[in-house]
């Protein structure tokens, strides 16, 4: 029988009940993940759209796909396919404009949902929550009970559905959630994870991109278990830190935790145009759209930065991406304008660009100490534009996000119109 320590340190209350959280407990992780999040919500507010080939998606011919419905996905539609070629796979297929107020909205219910089932949540995107389950079997089962609640719940309350992956570590639970989706339940036990590593396909494993791709054809590493086959040495060398990353991993190893008070590793917006632009003044005002929205998104969650940086698509549909480390955190929006618009005259342009976003990394709650100048100016320009910002947000909050923006932004809808 397992020892319990029953010192009060290792008691959590919550929500009127007791979890124990030993440490000494071997991890349970949940990954809970939307089904379809954005095309769900909306086959199953309008009914004409559900068994419907649907994407969520701006207008434009030029948008792109940001979700799209299990029919839809028959045909071969992905996220982030241009709209023109999904219309060329689907003929019948049906374009929604997106409302990230009301997903945002639903989101807010599914984390709470989720979080009365464990005090130890990390929501990691909009539609996607990790969940330690450690100390919660005896008020609500088995893992797979506790997956299966939290997945009756969700579609009892909300009418939605979502995939469940469980492993002893997180790596796995987020492998697991795709495994059968959707409306899925994949549980990787312990005994299982030592052959389900040796035969995972090493693309499934995140952080890999095309270089380290074809580093790993070279080096005939087809699925997880093939890293073992090399030392650290040689990985660190073809990889960097990556290496150290896959070795752990294809031993099982992952030392993630479930962090409750996790922070947004980044912020971005993004668009694609309705024409492809080369001229300075319109590209200006664009950057400035995104740095409005980007610095409204830090501000409503009490967050700074520390690095902006910027994305380019051109015509030829490649890209480009440049970034810089600020000296101070900052949330205004102007101020991220002024970086991105810096970052971008460092750039030779050659080609017209098709898509442009600004983004933040690097983020801090607000209210994080800094180290303070040893001169301060008697007026601050950072501070005063933080003022105005948010001003204009609560303005924005109480009447709409549309009722006061810039001049020139109103100049480039007339000349340039364009979608989120």
């Amino acid at each position: 029988m397992e020892h319990v320590n029953l010192d009060p340190k290792n008691i959590i209350l919550y929500h009127g009940k007791v979890y124990k959280y030993i440490l000494g407990i071997k991890k349970m992780i949940l990954h809970i993940d939307m089904d379809a999040f954005f095309a769900a919500i909306e086959q199953r507010d309008n009914p004409a759209l559900k068994n419907k080939p649907v994407i969520v998606s701006g207008n434009s011919e030029r948008s792109v796909v940001s979700t799209a419905s299990y029919e839809a996905r028959l045909f071969g539609i992905r996220s982030a396919m241009p709209v023109f070629m999904a219309k060329q796979k689907c003929e019948q297929l049906i374009i929604v404009p997106g409302n990230m107020e009301k997903y945002q909205a639903e989101s807010k219910k599914i984390m709470e949902i989720i979080s009365h089932f464990s005090p130890l949540m990390e929501q990691v995107s909009i539609d996607e929550a990790y969940v330690d389950i450690r100390g919660c079997e005896r008020l609500f089962g088995s893992p797979e009970e506790i997956a299966l609640a939290i997945k009756n719940k969700i579609k009892k309350d909300l009418s939605l559905t979502c995939s469940v992956g469980i492993a002893p570590i997180k790596f796995l639970a987020k492998i697991a959630s795709d495994m059968n989706k959707p409306d899925g339940l994949t549980h990787i036990k312990k005994h299982q994870v030592e052959n389900f590593i040796f035969t995972l396909p090493i693309r499934k494993v995140s952080g890999i991109g095309q270089s380290a791709m074809k580093t790993m054809e070279i080096l005939q590493i087809k699925t997880l278990g093939d890293v073992k086959k090399y030392p650290l040495t040689i990985l660190t060398r073809k990889f960097g830190k990556l290496g150290q990353r896959l070795l752990e991993l294809s031993n099982g190893i992952d030392s993630s935790r479930v962090e409750t008070n996790y922070i947004r590793k980044s912020i971005s917006s993004e668009t694609t145009l309705s024409k492809d632009i080369f001229d300075f003044e319109t590209i200006k005002q664009v950057i400035l759209g995104r740095s409005q929205s980007v610095g409204r998104d830090l501000r409503k969650k009490n967050l700074v930065c520390e690095n902006v940086f910027i994305k380019l698509k051109f015509s030829d549909f490649s890209q480009i991406t440049r970034s810089k480390k600020l000296d101070a955190p900052i949330c205004s929006s102007s101020a991220i304008f002024h970086q991105a618009i810096a970052l971008y005259e460092k750039i030779l342009l050659k080609k017209k660009i098709r898509l442009l976003g600004v983004g933040v990394t690097a983020l801090k709650d607000k209210n994080t100490p800094v180290q303070m100048q040893l001169i301060q100016d008697q007026v601050r320009p950072k501070e005063q534009w933080e003022s105005v910002d948010t001003a204009v947000d609560s303005i924005s909050e109480k009447f709409g996000a549309g009722i006061i923006k810039k001049a020139s932004l109103n100049n480039l809808t007339r000349r340039n119109p364009h979608g989120k």
